[in-house]
């Protein structure tokens, strides 16, 4: 799986949840200023979002920024799915069953791959969470975005939705010199590595 760099999305390192809060928490204190030394919560929460992605085996755990909005948190990762033509089902099942969703609608991807959107705001923030079916396995990339304080909100989803459009799912060829199938595992590799997880 494929993902095109997007100005404004900077991905962290994925090799292990030390070197993931590390770096998350450098990007955080970054952007908090001068006041993150003083910020006895930044590196609690940079732990935290290590510590998920990991157990979750993501393949990409992102800081998201634009001038004019709060930062937000991405996280994908690839995920089976039972039947890939089901994206409406999906769609009317998670506007059914999830509390607070905003909007719930289905598009294509630049490459054609089917996709649904789902938006929430809540107390918690504001959440955006796609998933884009491959049509051709069975499996799904999901993405999800979350602002904890939603300012700026569209600009950041913005960005997102330009990451989410460029998804590519054809498998990745064989290294030169090397059979199929005995590369290296899909999941826990860094998302700058040539934008692959």
């Amino acid at each position: 799986m494929k993902l095109p760099a997007v100005p404004g999305i900077t991905p962290v390192t994925l090799d292990s949840v030390e070197r993931t809060t590390a770096e998350l928490h450098t990007l955080m204190a970054r952007l908090r200023g001068p006041d993150a030394a003083r910020d006895l919560g930044l590196e609690a929460a940079a732990v935290q979002c290590a510590e998920i992605a990991h157990e979750q085996g993501a393949g990409l755990l992102a800081l998201v920024e634009h001038r004019d909005a709060d930062p937000a948190l991405l996280i994908a990762g690839v995920v089976p799915v039972d039947d890939p033509g089901e994206a409406a089902d999906l769609g009317h099942f998670v506007a059914d069953t999830t509390p607070g969703i905003r909007e719930v609608s289905t598009a294509r991807t630049g490459r054609g791959y089917p996709v649904v959107i789902v938006e929430r705001i809540g107390l918690s923030g504001a959440q955006l969470q796609a998933v884009v079916l491959d049509p051709d396995r069975p499996r799904a990339a999901m993405l999800t975005l979350h602002s904890p304080g939603g300012r700026g909100w569209l600009e950041v989803a913005g960005l997102a939705g330009t990451l989410v459009a460029g998804v590519d799912l054809t498998p990745a060829a064989p290294a030169p010199g090397t059979r199929a199938g005995s590369g290296r595992s899909t999941g826990g590799t860094s998302a700058r590595s040539a934008g692959r997880w």
